[in-house]
């Protein structure tokens, strides 16, 4: 399978990219979630049922995609948090929040704000 850029570049392999959130709990997300980025996003996961925090932040509004795997690792990550913990995904893409709430809609650990 190729990929393609933006720019139509053949052949280039999609990124994900995560940093840090300066103002509160979590992370920024950018790029794909596909099979060559499911190591990147597991390991934010990770790092998100790690944390000892009530509320973890995903800031996912430069994220362009994210396919039922990825999807069921968030949804897997977030039945590791302890009770009345849970996952914010701040701007998820509309098709990641499409797919939690046809296969896990009772998931109460993950939480979507659009603002």
């Amino acid at each position: 399978m190729r990929y393609l850029t933006v720019s139509g570049t053949a052949g280039a392999v999609p990124e994900l990219t995560v940093s840090p959130l300066v103002e509160r709990s979590g992370l920024r997300v950018a790029g794909e979630v596909g099979l060559t980025t499911h190591s990147v996003w597991e390991r934010a996961l990770e790092r998100a049922v790690r944390e000892d925090q009530d509320v973890y932040y995903l800031e996912l509004s430069s994220v362009t995609f994210v396919d039922v795997a990825g999807a069921g690792a968030l949804a897997a990550a977030a039945q590791q948090l302890g009770d009345g913990r849970r996952i914010v995904l701040d701007r998820p893409p509309d098709t990641l929040q499409r797919v939690l709430e046809m296969f896990w809609p009772d998931l109460s650990a993950i939480e979507v704000s659009m603002s």
